[in-house]
């Protein structure tokens, strides 16, 4: 297995397929995020045959209350995939109404990936990681990965405990706050993302084909001091222990 990317928004590119070709060229194993129900069956078919890309099923909490009504669509297509996200709870400048919206509809879907067991949720936190982690507990019985976390150390020990992963983007690994964040996780529950097209590098949308360089700058940050091919390993041993032995 080459490196891996667990959050990108395949579907918001300018070209899916032919980045979706490229994932697949390139052999990085890619969880591709959507952002509300009525948009996952384009990511969906576009990944159905394809090896190393798998659709994500999700409801972003900054369109969860003007999409609310698409909850059904959501736990309609649950069975589909293994893979959740982007879901979660975002309480930056969100009116009081708004958040608990997004609290009801976030509680609604974990109730029903813990009855599955096997879910791997990307999750969303800004603003929000306490209730995020409180609301997914320590007894979730699939994996849970905070994406792009920024909340406060004390969480983290929490959601550590409680046995979560953490996605690390590049945008993380070039500011004081994500280097900071990054040093305070154990390596072996650090994983890839690139969160593109929103994250850029060099002024372009990153694509799963970054995730060497993010690495390489955890490498750094960490001071693990490991060549490219145990870099690898390390990585890719992180990403194994969320598949099933089938997708191994």
């Amino acid at each position: 297995m080459s490196f891996h990317d667990t959050h990108f928004h395949l579907d918001l590119v300018s070209d899916p397929a032919a980045i979706a070709s490229s994932i697949e060229q390139n052999k990085i194993y890619t969880i591709a995020v959507t952002n509300s129900p009525s948009v996952f069956n384009f990511t969906y078919e576009l990944a159905k045959s394809s090896k190393y890309l798998r659709a994500a099923l999700g409801l972003h909490p900054e369109l969860a209350f003007e999409r609310r009504a698409e909850l059904d669509i959501f736990l309609s297509n649950i069975d589909k995939t293994r893979y959740i996200g982007e879901i979660g709870l975002d309480n930056l400048n969100k009116a009081p109404s708004d958040y608990l919206t997004q609290k009801k509809i976030f509680e609604k879907i974990i109730d029903s990936c813990s009855v599955k067991k096997d879910k791997i949720l990307t999750l969303h936190s800004r603003r929000a990681a306490s209730d995020v982690i409180n609301i997914i507990g320590g007894n979730f019985p699939g994996k849970a990965i905070l994406h792009w976390y920024s909340g406060r150390l004390r969480e983290l020990k929490t959601a550590i405990n409680y046995g979560f992963y953490f996605s690390v983007n590049y945008a993380m690994t070039i500011s004081d706050s994500g280097k900071k964040i990054i040093n305070s996780i154990p390596n072996e529950r650090i994983l890839l993302e690139t969160d593109g097209p929103f994250v850029e590098y060099n002024g372009l949308p990153s694509t799963p084909l970054l995730t060497p360089l993010i690495a390489e700058n955890v490498n750094q940050i960490k001071q693990l001091r490991l060549d490219r091919a145990y870099l690898q390993k390390l990585f890719s041993n992180n990403f194994r222990k969320l598949l099933t032995p089938e997708e191994k």
